[in-house]
């Protein structure tokens, strides 16, 4: 059987990288009610590659309508 998949699942440290902040940061807006919720896997926690693409769009959006 071959999977395919669209999405990526991302570690804590990509999803820092990708929005530029702190590892710590990424923690703190998992607890913000727009940011994407983790997945939890075993004992890893990983973010939705295009969940994150998703609230960074948004948050561009928003700030052009501002």
């Amino acid at each position: 059987m071959h999977l395919h998949t669209t999405d990526r699942l991302l570690s804590v440290r990509e999803t820092a990288e990708i929005l530029g902040c702190h590892i710590s940061s990424v923690w703190r807006r998992s607890a913000d009610e727009g940011f994407p919720q983790p997945i939890r896997i075993g004992g890893s926690t990983k973010w939705s590659l295009k969940e994150v693409i998703a609230y960074i769009e948004t948050a561009k959006a928003q700030r052009e309508a501002a």
